[in-house]
């Protein structure tokens, strides 16, 4: 295991217990990060237990689903749906998220800032046309389907402000990635035309299976990730070079440069990224977000869902943060128009 200071060894049970949850970080935590228990299978054992159970939970939910998005789904690990809404329904939230300034929060990453509006209930109920689309059922049973879980997805109005500060580090979501070493979902409904130079989303088809290559690359990373220079990699969010998806079976990524009213749902185990730009670029889209604990009832696995909301969580952020324990690395900005957040007059640094 990592060195540790014997005054971190109180944790050791927290440590141990993580292994039955979607912690992921081998850098904060000494067993998911110990290279003899990692030699030993560790992590690949939690992988391939994660995708099992994952793969019992989808026959469940598969049903609802229509199947021409399934398939595409287990073929891809992707399902894409042009004009998504009528094109009066689609004007028609246009036009309300126009004239809207709504509370949001932000955070830099690099070079890039992204602002996010959480979409709650009080706030749907002010933008029917999307309180409509997110209650439609098979809309509903695509979301549950891709998470592996019955556990409503979190909803956001999200506006990435792509390469708007120069001198920084690049964007680190430029570089391809798989989020967790379990299924997870998101969704992207582009409000505005994504160009090819517009770091549009990119997905590298069928790296959702955990195929022998892709199993035996986990469990060769988890060896030697904490010599990477990565941070996030380390994190638990494994990055890979686009020269390496050959030799795991994979294609080149696919680029989602797709018109306004497109709905993209992918599993995040599978490989992903914004696509690198040379200018400063604007993407506007409703984003949504399921993710479960791997190895937990559907049942706990709601109830625990329910009391992390993320609400909650940006108000527990928000109260460490004034009280100096842990900084809040997503900032109120104030109510903003989606699309066209001024940030004029605030330092960018001060929203890391």
């Amino acid at each position: 295991m990592a060195a540790r200071r014997w005054t971190d060894w109180w944790r050791a049970p927290w440590w141990l217990l993580a292994l039955a949850t979607g912690a992921k970080s081998f850098a904060d935590n000494p067993v998911l990060g110990s290279r003899r228990l990692n030699a030993r299978g560790l992590h690949a054992a939690r992988v391939r237990l994660a995708h099992a159970l994952a793969a019992r939970r989808r026959a469940r939910l598969a049903g609802g689903v229509p199947p021409e998005w399934r398939a595409a789904f287990e073929r891809d690990g992707f399902v894409v749906v042009h004009d998504l809404l009528s094109p009066e329904e689609f004007a028609a939230l246009r036009q309300a998220l126009g004239e809207a300034r709504l509370p949001m929060r932000a955070h830099l990453q690099g070079d890039t800032v992204t602002a996010r509006v959480l979409l709650g209930e009080p706030l749907l109920q002010h933008l029917p046309v999307l309180k409509r689309l997110l209650a439609r059922p098979e809309l509903k049973a695509l979301f549950a389907y891709a998470a592996g879980t019955r556990t409503r997805p979190v909803h956001y109005l999200q506006t990435i402000l792509g390469g708007i500060l120069t001198g920084r580090p690049q964007d680190p979501q430029v570089h391809l990635h798989a989020d967790a070493f379990f299924p997870s979902m998101k969704a992207w409904l582009f409000l505005a035309d994504v160009p090819a130079d517009g770091r549009p989303l990119t997905y590298v088809a069928g790296s959702h299976r955990l195929s022998p290559e892709r199993l035996a690359w986990e469990a060769a990373r988890s060896l030697s990730v904490l010599g990477d220079d990565d941070p996030l990699s380390r994190q638990g969010s494994l990055r890979i070079e686009e020269r390496e998806l050959a030799g795991l079976g994979l294609p080149p990524p696919t680029v989602f440069a797709v018109p306004a009213n497109t709905l993209v749902v992918a599993d995040m185990f599978g490989f992903h990224a914004r696509g690198e730009s040379y200018r400063p670029t604007t993407r506007v889209e409703l984003w949504s977000y399921g993710r479960r604990p791997p190895f937990l009832p559907d049942l706990a696995g709601a109830l625990l869902a329910r009391l992390t909301g993320a609400d909650l969580l940006y108000r527990a952020g928000d109260m460490l943060d004034r009280w100096g324990w842990r900084r809040q690395h997503w900032h109120d900005v104030g109510r903003q128009p989606i699309g066209a957040p001024d940030l004029r007059g605030r330092d960018p640094l001060s929203l890391m």
